[in-house]
């Protein structure tokens, strides 16, 4: 956590209350916190010994969640993040769905709430396929073995024997822990759709391009690290519009307009404009129930939703092709592998 003086409570709340039994420690990692957090949780641990605060001065979540894991006792290694909203069961849920399906990494579909324009939109867009790229953890009709999850709760001695979260990635240690357990635990990732969380998505433009910037890098480090062999879709956003980026050189300089770049760059733009205005018309109701959190009185309407998620598939892909191609030129002409 960082900063969460106005979540953190609800965290500490459900799990210091939880309807299942055996929660024997709730560590808490903190990044340096400069407003009212850390005396939050300094408050409830004098009430609570199970609460510990934990420092974590290099406020990346991969160090944090390593410092937990030195000191935890349990069998099992829930994580859960500070800026989220965790259902009452969660804890039971999630250990059912370790008790039914034996893998080694369990987790919920990543479900998204949102308190504005900005939210609203971000949480639509990365529920569309053009978001997500088909990621099996963001459909919440998905039961099944898949390559990642969520947050995760980890059997806590299988985490221990790969040496922890890969400190490497900053950005990107949840889908490179889980690529680590099927390649070299030769376990598997569970997602169960009765595990809910919720979670909060950027408030505004310039945090979703500086997110996807460092997802786009942490990508391509896992992919450097296991030579290759991650999934498409996060490779998908930088060979695209890397191709689209040629194809419009090579059509304006060599082929002088001939071969079309310019209608097939527009007829894409067109496709994603559609396929926005398409799936928040689709999504209409969903959006009523499932992910507006403000004041009713507030929340957008179809044309709003249609128009933010079209702009945030955009700033997604556009970023994280940033943030991919930025690291390649750092490992290939710097010779830097690393963040």
């Amino acid at each position: 956590m960082f900063n969460e003086e106005l979540y953190i409570n609800k965290v500490l709340e459900l799990f210091a209350n939880n309807q299942y039994p055996n929660i024997i420690q709730i560590c808490v990692a903190d990044g340096g916190s400069t407003d009212r957090t850390r005396d939050i949780v300094l408050e409830y641990s004098e009430r609570d010994e199970r609460i510990i605060l934990i420092e974590n001065p290099e406020k990346f979540q991969s160090h944090g969640l390593n410092k937990i894991l030195e000191l935890a006792k349990g069998e099992l290694f829930l994580r859960a993040d500070g800026h989220s909203i965790y259902s009452p069961d969660y804890v039971t849920e999630s250990v059912n769905a370790i008790k039914k399906s034996g893998a080694a990494n369990v987790g919920g579909t990543q479900r998204y709430v949102a308190k504005n324009r900005v939210q609203a939109g971000i949480a639509l867009a990365a529920k569309n396929f053009f978001g997500n790229g088909g990621a099996k953890y963001m459909d919440e009709n998905f039961e099944g073995y898949s390559d990642t999850v969520f947050l995760g709760c980890f059997k806590t001695n299988v985490l221990k024997a790969l040496g922890g979260f890969s400190i490497i990635n900053r950005t990107n240690e949840d889908s490179e822990i889980n690529l680590r357990i099927r390649e070299e635990a030769k376990e598997t990732i569970y997602v169960s759709p009765y595990i809910k969380c919720w979670y909060y998505p950027r408030s505004n433009f310039l945090s979703l391009i500086k997110q996807y910037i460092r997802y786009g890098r942490g990508r391509l480090i896992t992919n450097n690290i296991h030579k290759g062999n991650i999934p498409y879709r996060s490779k998908a956003p930088f060979f695209f519009i890397s191709f689209m980026i040629l194809y419009g050189i090579i059509d304006t300089i060599i082929a002088e307009g001939k071969i079309g770049f310019f209608y097939v760059s527009t007829a894409l733009l067109l496709l994603i404009f559609f396929e926005s205005l398409r799936f928040c018309y689709e999504k209409k109701e969903y959006f009523k129930k499932e992910i507006w959190n403000g004041e009713p009185s507030k929340s957008p309407g179809l044309i709003s939703n249609f128009l933010f998620c079209f702009v945030s598939l955009l700033i997604m892909n556009i970023s994280h092709f940033i943030g991919y191609g930025f690291q390649l030129v750092k490992m290939k002409l710097l010779k830097v592998k690393n963040w």
